[in-house]
């Protein structure tokens, strides 16, 4: 059959595929992650195969879509404004950068975090088909924003991005420092998201700092809590931390953190 559409969901390269009819219906969905086809409408199962041929890689298996769980049936009921899940690396500084007013050192600043942050997302991104789940740009009401919040296997890591600019930098117990910059209280700042993301999400929350491109990077002895993380070895590190949550967990404990709602007050959350 001709007419059918295939349409991206969620981050590109990382959501389903959906196959749809001219008129916008739906016939089958792929998950890249899973590596599989759902199809809902079996007579079309030929047309549906040539569309997406060119997405295909490896062994795909094929059938009704599976039976949807607890955390599928709440990923449907939301609404596209109340999931996180979409959010680039670096979202909100995508739209200051475009819509907003700065000065030319300002911009430059926000393209450095920019670039920090979308170095640090691809590389975590690469973490999901091990079973992780990714968030990025979390609203914290009052605070901002997680850079990009990390559910796996080792647990849930909450972490601020810093761009090193080629330069020093010292994690101490209070502040962080790059070259001859004034410091910046990154490692308080890291410490209280993880603290209202454990609350939110009532599970324990590591926070993590990521430097990105710095020429060395010192941490103090005394740091202990913060996780200090760099391009080139934060995901094999992370990787190869010792399991403490198993897959039903992961999903649950994402689906409750793609939901905005999560992360409102508990006085502004909406009753039910």
């Amino acid at each position: 059959m001709r007419g059918l559409k295939v349409l991206p969901s969620g981050r590109p390269g990382r959501g389903r595929l959906y196959v749809n009819l001219p008129d916008g219906q739906a016939v089958a969905w792929y998950d890249r992650q899973a590596n599989r086809i759902s199809v809902l409408a079996d007579d079309h199962r030929e047309a549906i195969l040539a569309a997406l041929r060119p997405y295909l890689s490896g062994t795909v298996s094929i059938g009704p879509p599976p039976v949807p769980t607890a955390s599928d049936l709440r990923r449907l009921a939301l609404a596209p404004d109340a999931d996180l899940a979409p959010n680039r690396p670096g979202e909100t500084l995508l739209g200051e950068l475009e819509h907003g007013s700065a000065g030319t050192r300002a911009r430059h600043r926000l393209r450095q975090d920019l670039t920090a942050q979308q170095r640090m997302g691809d590389a975590f991104d690469a973490l999901e088909p091990d079973g992780w789940r990714i968030l990025h740009c979390v609203p914290l009401p009052g605070l901002g924003h997680i850079d990009h919040l990390l559910i796996g296997p080792p647990g849930i890591f909450c972490v601020r991005t810093v761009p090193g600019r080629r330069q020093r930098a010292v994690v101490g117990d209070l502040l962080l420092t790059v070259g001859r910059t004034e410091p910046r209280p990154e490692p308080r700042w890291i410490r209280r998201a993880a603290a209202l993301a454990a609350t939110a999400l009532a599970a324990r929350v590591t926070p993590a700092l990521a430097v990105v491109d710095a020429s060395r990077v010192e941490t103090a002895p005394s740091v202990r809590d913060i996780r200090v993380l760099q391009p080139p070895t934060a995901t094999p590190t992370l990787a190869a931390a010792p399991p403490t949550l198993k897959p039903p967990e992961i999903d649950s404990l994402f689906a409750k953190a793609r939901t905005t709602t999560t992360w409102l007050p508990t006085s502004s959350r909406p009753t039910t």
